[in-house]
């Protein structure tokens, strides 16, 4: 008899292994609450390190602009307007309107600031440089770097604003010590600007696409905002948008401290802030995940 041994597969009850594999988890969606940590800070630090190299250059380009608003506008138009009313807690009030639009400068300064950082040098490291990418070789995640730029930016729109109070302070513009509670409102303003402009970043092809932003967003919110001229002269229905708007609640904020006042509505104008930041950020933070992800 044979004793060859059946070599014959035998049937058995086992799936194949490739239906045993495990299935890929799915990916995480970009709307999931921002997962951040103290490893933003040496990304803020790079970027520092980096610029200081070009502070001088980058001063002289951030406050030149402006106070050429301010000699130009405030003396020259100065000289023909006069005084200007505005409204105060006591009722109105008549400023002088190089104050009125001192005031009011500084705010749009510290927009675009923060705007000219979160856009054009942001999207510089992260798309041309792809420096965004060799960061994140190391243990940051990207909630951490865009996190990074944000607080950058907004470094950069409060030391622009240091430097103008600075020179404001020299012209003696204003002397009032409640400008110490406008820096701190400043810096809110520019983490306020750089987060909604970080929005744009993470959906930029190119730096033409700024042009947009610059355009549609932020010109005709400094001449809707307070900013040149008092609101009061706006149709009702513009002022009723203008109400709204960030930099109008960042002006009206310090606006009455340049005057030695306290804000009328300040819990107002500050959640108005608060809330605009927040949900900017996370915008911004879900656009770009998406983008790195595609």
């Amino acid at each position: 008899m044979s004793t060859t041994p059946n070599l014959q597969p035998q049937a058995t009850d086992a799936a194949p292994p490739s239906t045993l594999r495990p299935r890929p988890p799915a990916p995480a969606s970009v709307w999931r609450p921002p997962a951040l940590s103290a490893r933003w800070w040496p990304v803020f630090l790079r970027n520092l390190l980096v610029w200081r190299k070009l502070a001088i250059p980058s001063l002289v380009g951030n406050i030149a602009e402006p106070l050429m608003w301010l000699v130009a506008f405030g003396y020259g138009m100065g000289a023909l307007v006069g005084q200007v009313s505005v409204g105060a807690a006591g009722g109105d009030a008549k400023v002088p309107y190089i104050l009125f639009l001192a005031s009011g400068s500084i705010c749009m300064s510290a927009m675009n600031a923060a705007s000219f950082e979160a856009l054009y040098s942001a999207f510089s490291r992260m798309h041309v440089q792809k420096t965004w990418d060799g960061i994140m070789n190391a243990p940051v995640t990207l909630d951490d770097v865009v996190l990074a730029e944000m607080l950058w930016a907004a470094f950069k729109a409060l030391f622009t604003v240091t430097a103008i109070l600075g020179v404001m302070l020299a012209l003696g513009i204003s002397h009032s010590p409640k400008l110490l509670v406008a820096w701190p409102v400043l810096l809110g303003v520019g983490i306020m600007f750089s987060s909604i402009a970080l929005i744009f970043n993470a959906l930029a092809k190119g730096y033409d696409f700024f042009t947009y932003y610059f355009t549609l967003v932020l010109t005709p919110m400094m001449f809707l905002s307070g900013v040149f001229f008092p609101r009061e002269q706006l149709p009702p229905l513009v002022r009723a948008i203008s109400d709204w708007l960030p930099l109008t609640n960042a002006v009206e904020l310090v606006r009455p401290l340049f005057m030695d006042q306290w804000p009328q509505q300040p819990l107002r104008h500050g959640l108005v802030l608060v809330a605009t930041t927040v949900v900017a950020f996370w915008l911004a933070l879900a656009l770009t995940r998406r983008r790195f992800r595609g």
